[in-house]
């Protein structure tokens, strides 16, 4: 190889090391739990949908998603994007039963699935007492 080869090479590879460091700097993509305690979750809801007034959630036990369940009845689930939390307020029917937890199919192609690993269906019947009153 030439010595311009080499250089392009040497340029290329700090461009990638430094563009990496700016993402781990800024906590993009990142895997840790982003909703630890209930309360997150509410507060996020709360914050994400307008007149939404939460009283119980779910989190998956990877902390990446939730259920909230509204006072209204209505259903918002969150999921993290980046450092950030989404929110979408979703049709019960839209939450199924899968054996390493529930799934929330949102039908959005952007915003897409959910997983709440560890969360199972008694979880979300003793928190969504409202949802299956008559």
């Amino acid at each position: 190889m030439t010595a311009m080869n080499w250089m392009t090479l040497g340029g290329s590879l700090a461009a990638v090391l430094a563009l990496g460091g700016v993402a781990a700097a800024l906590k993009l993509g990142r895997s840790e739990r982003i909703l630890v305690e209930e309360a997150d979750a509410l507060r996020e809801a709360d914050q994400a949908v307008a007149g939404f007034a939460g009283i119980s959630a779910v989190i998956g036990s990877d902390g990446r998603g939730a259920l909230v369940f509204g006072a209204d009845r209505r259903v918002v689930v969150l999921k993290a994007h980046g450092a950030h939390i989404a929110a979408r307020v979703i049709a019960w029917d839209a939450v199924r039963a899968t054996p390493g937890g529930m799934l929330v199919e949102t039908g959005e192609r952007r915003f897409g699935a959910v997983a709440l690993p560890g969360v199972d269906a008694l979880d979300v019947r003793r928190l969504a007492p409202q949802l299956t009153q008559v």
